[in-house]
């Protein structure tokens, strides 16, 4: 299936305790491009790298893949502030074989 791998690099608004230990409870060598997305995040909890895959329909582009992972970003409910947002789609990734 065609993917998209999207990156939003934010900050933080204010994070009530219960976000705080969720977040802090993610387990840090477990960062991947997942469809529910994953975080990383300073000691802080200021900034944080949100990575998530999208489904790419033939017709989609990356404007459509920043919005559904904005969306997906909106579902974990923590108030944030996008800094930079980076998309790759994957179709036009090309693995050079050896020979």
């Amino acid at each position: 299936m065609n993917r998209f791998r999207v990156s939003i690099r934010g900050k933080f608004g204010d994070l009530d305790d219960a976000a705080r230990t969720a977040l802090a409870g993610g387990d840090p060598f477990g960062v991947a491009f997942t469809e529910r997305g994953t975080f990383t995040c300073d000691g802080s909890f200021s900034v944080f790298t949100f990575r998530v895959e999208i489904p790419a329909g033939p017709d989609d582009d990356e404007d459509d893949a920043g919005l559904a992972a904005l969306a997906a970003l909106d579902a974990h409910g923590h108030p944030y502030e996008v800094l930079k947002t980076a998309v790759t789609d994957m179709r036009d990734i090309k693995i050079r074989r050896k020979r």
